[in-house]
Order: C-alpha cells, then sequence, then structure tokens
C-alpha cells in the first residue's frame, strides 16, 4: 500500500487553517493570516509524528491536547487563559461540527451494513478507503460552507434586535453621533452590491453634511444636481413602505461606521447610510435604525 505523505501533511495543513478561520469567525476574533498558516503547520506536525517511531506519543490525549494549546496560541495569541480556553473550545466546536458532519453524511450514504459476532461491518465496492479522497477534498470544504452559514444564522439570531445602541458615523472627518435601533425588519441593501443600508434622520444628518446635498436629496428633487465631490458616494436603494408601492430612497457612503454593541466599539468594513426626510422614532428614542448584519459583520476595534 503506498502512502503519499505528502499529499495528506498538505490536506491537513488547509484543512487546519480552514477550522482556525471557521473558529475566527465564530469568535469575531481578527484574521491574521500567517497566524493561522502557523498554527495549521503546527496541527500537521502531528500527522508527520504518525509516521514514526513516536506514534503513540502523537496518538496520546495529552499530546493531542498540548498541540491544540499551541494551534490556537499561534493563530491568536495569548491574552489571559480564559482567552485561550474560549478558542481552544471554539476550535474543537468548529472541528466536532465540520468533522462529524462528514461522518454523519458519509454514513447516511453508506450501504450494505451488517453485523457479525456483534461488530458493525460496512461493505463498499471498489478499492481505497471507504472516506475516499474524492469525499474528503469535496466533502470538507462543502460542510466548512454550511458550519460558517449556520454560525451566522445562530448569531443574527441571537441579536438583540429590539436593542438601542451608539452609532458612530464619518463623513469628510466629520463625526455625527446617533442612537441606532438593530431592527430585524430592516434589510435594505444596495441591489448591486449587496451591501446593508441604515437608515438615518435627515435632520440630524444636517450636523455634518452641506445642505446643497441635502436639498438635492429631497423627494422632489432626487439627485437633481448634486455636489461634484459627492457624486461618486451617492447610492438608489429601491425599497418598498407597507401600504405602498415601490419607492426609491437617496442613500450616502461614508467613510467610517462605528457600533458600540455589548460595550464594544465594532467598525463596520461596508456599510451605506439613507437618509429619511420623515423622523424615525415618535418619541425621540432613536435617530437612525441600524441593519442587523452590520452588527453580524462588524469588527472589534482594538486599542492602539
Amino acid at each position: 500500500m503506498v502512502v503519499y505523505l505528502d499529499v495528506i501533511w498538505l490536506l491537513n495543513v488547509c484543512f487546519d487553517a480552514l477550522l482556525l478561520w471557521l473558529t475566527a469567525l465564530m469568535l469575531k476574533r481578527p484574521i491574521v493570516w500567517w497566524r493561522l498558516l502557523a498554527g495549521a503547520l503546527i496541527g500537521s506536525l502531528l500527522v508527520v509524528l504518525l509516521f514514526t517511531p513516536f506514534s503513540a506519543i502523537a496518538q496520546h490525549p495529552l499530546m493531542k491536547a498540548a498541540v491544540s494549546v499551541l494551534i490556537v496560541w499561534a493563530a491568536f495569541g495569548f491574552k489571559r487563559p480564559r482567552y485561550l480556553l474560549e478558542n481552544m473550545l471554539a476550535f474543537y466546536f468548529a472541528t466536532f461540527a465540520v468533522g462529524g458532519g462528514m461522518l454523519a453524511v458519509h454514513y447516511f450514504f453508506a450501504h450494505q451494513l451488517s453485523v457479525r459476532q456483534g461488530m458493525l461491518l460496512m461493505h463498499h465496492p471498489g478499492a481505497g478507503d471507504p472516506v475516499s479522497w474524492l469525499f474528503v477534498v469535496i466533502g470538507f470544504p462543502v460542510l466548512w460552507l454550511f458550519s460558517r452559514r449556520r454560525v451566522e444564522a445562530i448569531r443574527e439570531k441571537k441579536l438583540r434586535f429590539e436593542h438601542i445602541i451608539e452609532v458612530k458615523i464619518v463623513w469628510d472627518g466629520r463625526p455625527l453621533m446617533l442612537r441606532g435601533l438593530i431592527d430585524s425588519g430592516n434589510q435594505l441593501v444596495d441591489p448591486l452590491t449587496k451591501t446593508p443600508v441604515m437608515v438615518v434622520e435627515q435632520e440630524k444628518a444636517k450636523a455634518v453634511l452641506p445642505e446643497e446635498l441635502l436639498s438635492c436629496l429631497s423627494a422632489h428633487m432626487m439627485l437633481a444636481s448634486p455636489p461634484e465631490r459627492w457624486v461618486h458616494r451617492l447610492r438608489l436603494i429601491p425599497y418598498r413602505a407597507v401600504g405602498s408601492g415601490p419607492q426609491i430612497m437617496a442613500a450616502v457612503k461614508p467613510d467610517r461606521i462605528m457600533l458600540r454593541y455589548e460595550n464594544e466599539w465594532l467598525e463596520v468594513a461596508q456599510g451605506l447610510v439613507a437618509l429619511s426626510a420623515d423622523p424615525l422614532s415618535t418619541d425621540g428614542e432613536y435617530d437612525c435604525i441600524v441593519h442587523p448584519k452590520m452588527v453580524q459583520a462588524g469588527r472589534k476595534l482594538t486599542a492602539s
């Protein structure tokens, strides 16, 4: 039997890197690619040891636990013991989710199972291991994508949608501080780029946006003659209000969008700000409506 150790090692590096990436997405950790690769390389050492006289040591649970610590330490660093433990548990969860999913799918399609003398036997046509290379190469990325989508869906449902947060929007270096409502009903996106859209009261935006821009964004003069330096920032967002037909809302791309959620500042990499001529809150509790995906995709700001 021929064993292609280099192929096995390379696949292991790729899989470990993907699992670390999924871990980072689950915990919203900053993704540093060279660190993820370093962690994956450390994890791949166990595969190499399996083909050496140290195979028994490599298979010992304590050895595997020690390597797991080194993997997450290399990938995410060390700040405090709890931080390291969270990373390890999330890494194990990602590994069990994807690996367990592969086994579940494999046995779901398995056939010709039988029990003899208390042992479960599986007959599989063809040569090679039942969990074929093709199944591993194709199945792992598919289940990785599935797990990522499920994590995002769970995170989105977990958000406290009826929650008011601090919002900071910057245009031309001028910050605008607002109170925003995270609303699951806000599903506005740019139809071309699918960028999420936040809705802000136009009256509040007057503090930072020029009057000449705001005047041409009114319902009667929609993008009539916008200032030249603002043209590249403008977008038209179609929407449908309750009890009315399709309408158009003007949006302005800001320099930055930052959200204070659960006592941490998040920066939104991609986002648009649409302006509403009507008040959004009858009692003035909030000034803007935040798209839930902005909170979901926001990156934690670290102190410099």
